[in-house]
């Protein structure tokens, strides 16, 4: 060892002992030469301040809420009959946006397949009913059918998570990019937390490795200024981005109509909301406080708030997260100058770590403490924000279980549906059987795409609906 790096390794224990972690050096004699230096350059990467502000919090059980539950009412929303009669305004303020190229799509994809006994990341399980296509090609399908229809080069962002960023990137690769420009396409990686024990201590995974930990949804917007993406968004004249989660194949992605909502208020935050089926779903619910917008977690919300109903009987808190959202550029920049201002919530894990004498340890019970932000805490730091209405059968029909509800066999009926619901409103009852019908993200975005699309090629005698099964690519 150097003499240079016997003086790093002593000011970085000095700045460990100040912080009570320099038990994380315990085994560093017993690594090799390439593992000490990527574990040394690890730990001082650390924000060793902002750790010991989240573990006397932890310590102290400050809660955490965006929003002060003792002044809590509904948000307002627009409603699905408003925004039919606003809709086209609205989409046409969108279209507008689009067309002159100030929009990105977002994805966020860091999550593995493990719920659904799938073996790689989520955006590569199979998810059209015909072409038999992935997450990732579905939602890339949407975004070239945008680029096409609006004549504009628009970017599609995808965040990755360090478990599935070298493995999503191949798949990429190997799929020709979906048809998208190379360049067009931004993969960019979300970065981690550490993660403590219930003293606040650090914990090893390896001898050479901190247990580390996604930093949550919240972390897209960390990752969009660390990663240089949104200096890389503004140079392209971005305004807005789309943001939604890889797991829904129903999403309207590029939803020209919630883009023209956003502008059309100024919002510097916009959110898509669907009435929850019931009280007890498990999805947050948007509401106000002190004139300021928010997201309630389904497990913070007081029973009597989640059961309580207005006088037409239906729930007064319903108005469901699903996870899509529009957030202009310069509100991410605001967020992030000088480090995220986002909270940091508390998730109580097992967590596998090394002990004291170098054994692996994998607890039963939870022994360990994660930190995780989430993007809807950025709505009540925003000084305008839209709140709209989305048809849950139109919308949002997630892939999260194996089986039942939120998996894949309910999307495939979604889909299905809507299918048959946008042919039925061209005049068209298809014969296929359920799973035999596919319209394409590259045939169509939505059910006004696809009308215009029908009446175009029908005056042209180049369409025929009456094929079963039916695909339309």
């Amino acid at each position: 060892m150097s003499a240079r790096e016997s003086e790093r390794i002593a000011a970085l224990r000095r700045r460990l002992e100040i912080h009570r972690q320099e038990h994380v050096l315990r085994f560093l004699p017993e690594l090799s030469d390439g593992d000490r230096e990527r574990f040394l350059a690890e730990l001082e990467a650390l924000d060793l301040e902002r750790i010991d502000r989240l573990v006397e919090e932890m310590q102290h059980d400050i809660p955490i809420a965006s929003l002060d539950l003792d002044r809590l009412e509904p948000a307002d929303w627009v409603g699905l009959e408003h925004a039919a009669a606003s809709g086209a305004r609205a989409r046409a303020v969108g279209e507008d946006l689009l067309r002159q190229g100030k929009v990105a799509a977002l994805v966020v994809a860091g999550g593995q397949g493990t719920r659904l006994g799938f073996d790689g990341p989520k955006g590569c399980f199979t998810v059209g009913p015909l072409s038999r296509c992935s997450l990732f090609a579905w939602h890339a399908y949407k975004v070239r059918r945008a680029r096409e229809r609006y004549g504009a080069s628009i970017p599609f962002l995808v965040l990755t998570s360090e478990a599935n960023d070298a493995e999503t990137r191949r798949f990429f690769e190997q799929n020709d990019w979906f048809g998208l420009p190379a360049s067009d396409v931004i993969l960019f990686r979300q970065g981690m937390l550490p993660a403590v024990d219930r003293a606040g201590r650090l914990l090893l995974e390896r001898k050479d490795r901190l247990a580390l930990a996604p930093d949550g949804h919240g972390g897209t917007l960390t990752a969009l200024e660390a990663r240089g993406v949104l200096s890389d968004l503004e140079a392209r004249g971005i305004e807005e981005v789309f943001y939604f989660q890889v797991d829904n194949p129903l999403v309207r992605v590029l939803d020209a109509e919630f883009l023209g909502h956003q502008r059309l208020v100024r919002s510097q935050m916009a959110s898509k909301a669907c009435a929850k089926r019931d009280p007890a779903e498990k999805v947050g619910v948007f509401a106000a406080a002190e004139g300021r917008t928010g997201i309630i977690e389904y497990s913070d919300l007081p029973a009597h708030l989640m059961n309580e109903r207005d006088s037409q009987g239906r729930l007064l808190y319903r108005a469901g997260n699903i996870a899509v959202h529009v957030l202009s550029v310069s509100f991410v920049r605001e967020l992030t100058r000088g480090g995220l201002k986002l909270p940091y919530h508390r998730a109580i894990k097992a967590v596998p770590y090394i002990d004291e004498h170098g054994n692996e340890v994998k607890p039963t019970d939870k022994n360990a403490v994660k930190f995780e932000t989430f993007i809807f805490d950025a709505l009540p730091m925003a000084e305008r924000t839209v709140l709209v209405e989305a048809s849950r059968s139109d919308e949002f029909s997630p892939i999260k279980n194996k089986t039942g509800e939120d998996s894949p066999e309910s999307a495939l009926r979604d889909l299905d549906a809507m299918f048959r619901r946008w042919l039925d409103a061209v005049g068209v009852s298809p014969r296929a059987p359920l799973g035999h019908l596919e319209i394409a993200p590259t045939f169509a975005l939505d059910h006004h795409d696809f009308e215009r699309r029908v009446s175009e090629m029908a005056r042209g005698g180049a369409l025929d609906l009456t094929r079963s099964p039916l695909h339309l690519h």
